[in-house]
């Protein structure tokens, strides 16, 4: 069975976000080759991405862009896997969407997950949205969470977790701008 594998960048506070969605936190610490090395492995472990309805156009504008127009970037070859992966975005409220490779779900997130989960293919990887995010933990559809603690407390914003969730420690990994990359299993 393939794994739901969360990857979220995070506050040494507990934050995804600022409390008007501010992320100018995360590239603070500056870019880090190893880690963005890692990034790119685990999107090539996996063959779908799931998405929030309310992140998705703003993920899929980036990544096009770099795509089409930035072909010196040095994010292209992790925006080729963005662009090319299979991307299923839930929502309630739309039936259609623009981007290449995307699909729209309005079904019962546990029982599309639980299904796509049953698929044959490589694990399925989940970058947000925070309100997305906070739906499949609190179903327990998640199965490896890849957090990447910045270095930076914020003071208040958006969490991801809205109960207690116990988790077993599976690695970490510093890197030299100061994040590490925590695996967390259930």
């Amino acid at each position: 069975m393939r794994k739901l594998k969360l990857q979220m960048q995070i506050t040494l506070d507990g934050y995804v976000a600022g409390p008007e969605g501010q992320s100018e936190w995360m590239f603070e610490s500056g870019p880090d080759e190893a880690g963005f090395r890692k990034v790119i492995e685990l999107a090539e472990s996996c063959d779908t991405i799931l998405l929030g309805r309310k992140m998705t156009p703003v993920f899929i504008e980036h990544w096009e862009n770099v795509v089409d127009n930035q072909t010196d970037n040095p994010q292209q070859n992790l925006a080729q896997l963005m662009v090319n992966t299979r991307k299923i975005v839930f929502s309630h409220t739309q039936t259609t969407m623009k981007g290449r490779n995307l699909e729209v779900q309005n079904g019962d997130l546990a029982t599309a997950v639980k299904a796509l989960k049953k698929e044959p293919g490589k694990d399925i990887l989940v970058y947000g949205g925070a309100n997305f995010v906070s739906s499949l933990i609190s179903q327990n559809l998640i199965d490896e969470y890849f957090i990447l603690l910045n270095p930076v407390a914020i003071g208040k914003g958006v969490s991801i977790f809205k109960e207690k969730k116990m988790l077993k420690l599976e690695s970490s990994t510093p890197f030299k701008n100061g994040k590490i990359l925590i695996k967390y299993i259930c």
